[in-house]
């Protein structure tokens, strides 16, 4: 899959530009079958914050999709999800987001729960290799693309799925959640 100016290569063949979840995840993927394939590209860490990775790499924004990670709250107890949508729209936190959770209230996770809980870098998560636990809400606009960048668990490369395969995850569930 090439998307923008960089050099992509197979995920699976540079684990060393992967956080240790991430990388476990995409040796698991073989049961998800035909799906496609997850390629890696090594970028500049100072770059990894969308907006500024777009343009230095030539990728769209229609192309870059982010993973914002969510606290839901309801009767004391915390429960976190991770929320996929396009870099040109926003995940509905308060309205939709928050209903299908079925949280009183939601925010999004401190950073550094963020790290602690996943093992992976701030800017650089991404819903592979997530506590199993997690559901993985995937906006129709990315399950629908043929292949959109996310990140790689850290913030030195990104990778490049089909949304296909976002979709096809163990906890992912496919809504509108964009507003």
């Amino acid at each position: 899959m090439a998307i923008g100016t960089l050099d992509w290569t197979g995920a699976a063949e540079r684990p060393d530009l992967l956080a240790e979840p991430v990388a476990r995840a995409i040796g698991g993927l073989g049961g998800l079958g035909g799906l496609g394939t997850v390629t890696v590209a090594e970028i500049d860490p100072e770059l990894a914050d969308t907006a500024a990775f777009c343009e230095r790499y030539g990728v769209g924004l229609g192309e870059s999709a982010n993973c914002v990670i969510v606290a839901a709250r309801r009767a004391g107890e915390i429960r976190y999800a991770a929320c996929m949508v396009l870099a040109t729209m926003r995940a509905d936190v308060n309205g939709v987001v928050r209903r299908h959770l079925d949280a009183r209230k939601i925010s999004f996770a401190p950073m550094d729960d963020a790290v602690a809980l996943t093992g992976m870098e701030y800017g650089g998560i991404t819903p592979l290799g997530l506590p199993e636990d997690w559901p993985v809400l995937v906006d129709e606009a990315v399950a629908a693309h043929p292949g959109v960048v996310i990140g790689s668990g850290v913030r030195r490369s990104k990778l490049a799925v089909p949304g296909s395969l976002l979709a096809g995850l163990k906890t992912a569930q496919v809504l509108h959640l964009a507003n």
